[in-house]
């Protein structure tokens, strides 16, 4: 538990004390908010502080900077200084073995989290079955010879889709024939007329009538031209 303080200035002194740092008031009251204290009673806390001399301080121009009394700390000599360093070493030592074991334990999870279940594996295996049992079902039809689709329907649809390319071919010669009219005594450059317009060719967008000309069968194919 945290120490309790009666006063302001205790509360500063024992900041100042444990930072043993260059610290302004602006330094102290930003971090001592918790205890709602003032920028005001901060500085006033500060001054009465260093008047007393509990803590050090120094001014430069109009900012003060305090600091911790360094006689109140107890400073070690060579051989303690050679012990904490070696003691830090061990620290930092221990500290990379720990990470690298959590780090090892994280990827183990990951890699077990990714892992499907056994109730998981059962019911893909299940699916795969039932996929696999339909798709042969419908080999064996095919190897039995059976007509899939009706001569009768694939007649009609023939029929639907040769009359939609006609279309297409009717559309497409009438527009070549208005754009052509359009653009014969206008002064704009075609392409930056079409692009303001927004006009898009069939190739514009990676579509041949010819191509989907040539899917129907060669007996119902129509012979090019315009």
């Amino acid at each position: 538990m945290a120490p309790k303080f009666d006063s302001a200035e205790a509360i500063v002194l024992n900041f100042v004390n444990e930072q043993n740092r260059p610290l302004n008031s602006q330094n102290v009251a930003d971090c001592l908010q918790k205890f709602n204290l003032k920028k005001t009673a901060v500085q006033k806390a500060l001054d009465a502080l260093a008047d007393s001399g509990k803590v050090s301080f120094k001014e430069y121009g109009k900012q003060k900077i305090y600091l911790a009394r360094q006689d109140q700390f107890k400073i070690p000599n060579s051989e303690g200084l050679t012990q904490m360093k070696e003691s830090n070493a061990t620290l930092q030592k221990n500290l990379h073995k720990q990470k690298k074991a959590i780090s090892q334990v994280e990827e183990e999870i990951q890699t077990l989290q990714s892992n499907l279940t056994l109730e998981q594996m059962r019911e893909k295996e299940a699916r795969l079955r039932k996929e696999v049992k339909e798709l042969e079902d419908k080999l064996e039809i095919l190897r039995g010879g059976v007509t899939l689709v009706k001569p009768e329907d694939r007649k009609a649809i023939e029929h639907i889709y040769s009359e939609k390319l006609s279309q297409w071919r009717r559309r497409k010669r009438m527009f070549k024939d208005l754009w052509d009219t359009i653009n014969e005594n206008s002064p704009k450059d075609l392409k930056e007329f079409k692009e303001e317009l927004g006009i898009e060719y069939d190739e514009d967008v990676g579509v041949n009538l010819q191509s989907f000309t040539n899917m129907l069968p060669q007996t119902r194919k129509r012979p090019r031209g315009r």
